[in-house]
């Protein structure tokens, strides 16, 4: 993880998951640039045997696909899609960097499309359809797509369970009343919220203690 990367992140938030889009976009992009130095590399470098100005030329030519590849090649590096249990990041940019953030909480369903290649090399595209304003986020051709959406919606689902125990354990705790007719009642309450696991031993003897030093 790079340092960038790390200051993105906010307080106790973790990546789950880093991917980039299948080697097969990078292929696709140098394919041209590596044939075009082969030839002008093979071409050259055969008529310099005659022309020695040429060799020169040849090497000239060379630099435009040879720094149109290095080119892509960071292009593709610095293109990362990133899963956190908050949040999915989209990094893009090798000087300047753009970065696009969808909050998991406003995530209201994912597309999949997978081409048959994409099944057979493990590559496709996902589209997060959001409430906020931006709609949808499309990532094209990203490596193992099912291993991105499952971490996605898996993640979603933590932090919706995360969320929910929260009021639970704060508004389903019985208040403590005064009544002594209310104590044998509270004590009830608080003995099934035990039993399901919403308060500990500890603090149900703690609390029947306190209850009981009432009447």
């Amino acid at each position: 993880m790079t340092d960038y990367i790390r200051r993105l992140l906010g307080e106790q938030e973790r990546i789950l998951l880093v991917t980039r889009q299948h080697s097969f976009v990078l292929i696709s992009s140098i394919v041209l640039e590596v044939f075009l130095i082969l030839l002008l590399g093979g071409g050259f470098g055969f008529l310099a045997a005659a022309v020695n100005p040429l060799f020169a030329l040849g090497l000239i030519l060379m630099l435009v696909p040879l720094i149109t590849m290095v080119r892509d090649i960071l292009v593709w590096t610095n293109r990362q899609y990133i899963v956190t249990n908050r949040r999915v990041i989209q990094i893009s940019g090798i000087l300047d960097k753009t970065v696009t953030d969808s909050s998991l909480e406003k995530v209201n369903d994912v597309k999949m499309v997978q081409s048959f290649w994409g099944r057979m090399f493990n590559y496709g595209d996902i589209q997060i359809l959001t409430a906020s304003e931006l709609g949808a986020n499309l990532f094209r051709r990203i490596g193992d797509p099912v291993r991105f959406k499952t971490a996605m919606l898996n993640a979603k689902e933590e932090m919706a369970q995360d969320r929910d125990d929260v009021p639970v354990r704060r508004t389903t705790q019985p208040a403590v009343s005064t009544g002594r007719d209310d104590i044998p009642g509270l004590i009830m309450q608080l003995d099934a919220l035990r039993q399901r696991g919403v308060l500990t031993e500890e603090e149900f003897q703690r609390k029947k203690t306190e209850l009981l030093e009432k009447m």
